[in-house]
């Protein structure tokens, strides 16, 4: 089912979470035993990464194919055209519509950080680029990604948003929130993407604390910012207490994600980190609470 026919239809708001393919053995055993945790809380979707440069291509596809098949899961896939040719582009997405993928999360993607990479001469430049190519030619149900703090590149937000609706105006259909820590920098999003004649769904993305140095090390990445809160409420942790971190990760998610649906969101994206436990813990307390 379209992502879009998905929200004008149900009456709760969804739940979903994001999985990446796995780089090792060891990995794939971990990510099978949390997509087991994950399926069982029966989400309306669930997202698949793309790798920079086409460099999980292979993983993505098998990752994607297997929950589809063996899962039952709706998916959108992650397309990342940076480097690509248009051949490329083409090959990947006519391998997904051949699973019976309808939605696609449409980004540009950034350089391989592990290897030296040389980007196709005739890759696009922008995820504009890239709806431009796609809508004439496929009929999925095209989201891209919002930056509710500002593109990390961005020169301004003003600017970045007026980005955003280009893509919008190019045929995008609902937007991806990149995960924040106060839902303040959501709601200002929102207010300014409707201010702008910006009419899709916008779904707000949330990431657990998993570890204090993956928090740091994402923020850095994408420009979130670690509020005073979160580092004061970090602080305050037991060291001796090997599960106080996951514990507070939890309850901070969870106060966060009750004030987003108090607020009317479409539903819940949670970037899994391809872990389960805090997911789990999450979205079983929402339900109890009622507002799942």
């Amino acid at each position: 089912m379209k992502i879009t026919d998905l929200w004008a239809t149900k009456d709760k708001p969804t739940i979903s979470f994001e999985l990446f393919p796995a780089r090792s053995e060891k990995a794939a055993a971990n990510l099978a035993r949390a997509i087991d945790a994950l399926a069982a809380l029966q989400p309306d979707f669930v997202s698949v990464t793309f790798g920079a440069g086409g460099s999980t291509r292979k993983g993505s596809y098998q990752l994607v194919k297997s929950l589809i098949q063996d899962k039952g899961l709706d998916v959108i896939t992650y397309f990342a055209c940076y480097g690509l040719s248009p051949e490329e582009i083409t090959s990947v997405l006519d391998d997904y519509q051949a699973l019976g993928v309808e939605n696609i999360l449409a980004v540009r993607g950034d350089a391989p950080r592990d290897k030296e990479f040389e980007p196709h001469p005739d890759s696009f430049a922008h995820a504009t680029d890239l709806l431009a190519f796609l809508r004439p030619r496929y009929d999925f149900c095209i989201g891209v990604a919002g930056y509710p703090e500002g593109h990390i590149e961005a020169t301004s937000k003003d600017k970045d948003l007026e980005y955003l609706k280009m893509k919008v105006d190019l045929g995008a259909e609902y937007i991806i929130a990149n995960y924040f820590y106060d839902n303040a920098f959501f709601f200002d999003f929102v207010e300014r993407c409707r201010g702008m004649g910006i009419d899709v769904p916008i779904l707000p993305g949330v990431m657990p604390v998993y570890s204090v140095k993956m928090m740091e090390m994402l923020a850095g990445l994408c420009g979130a910012t670690i509020t005073d809160e979160l580092r004061q409420g970090i602080a305050a942790l037991d060291e001796t207490d090997k599960g106080a971190l996951t514990d507070f990760g939890i309850d901070f998610a969870v106060r966060q994600c009750t004030g987003l649906l108090e607020a009317g969101v479409p539903g819940l994206h949670i970037y899994t980190m391809d872990r389960s436990k805090s997911t789990v813990g999450i979205i079983n307390r929402l339900r109890d609470a009622g507002l799942l």
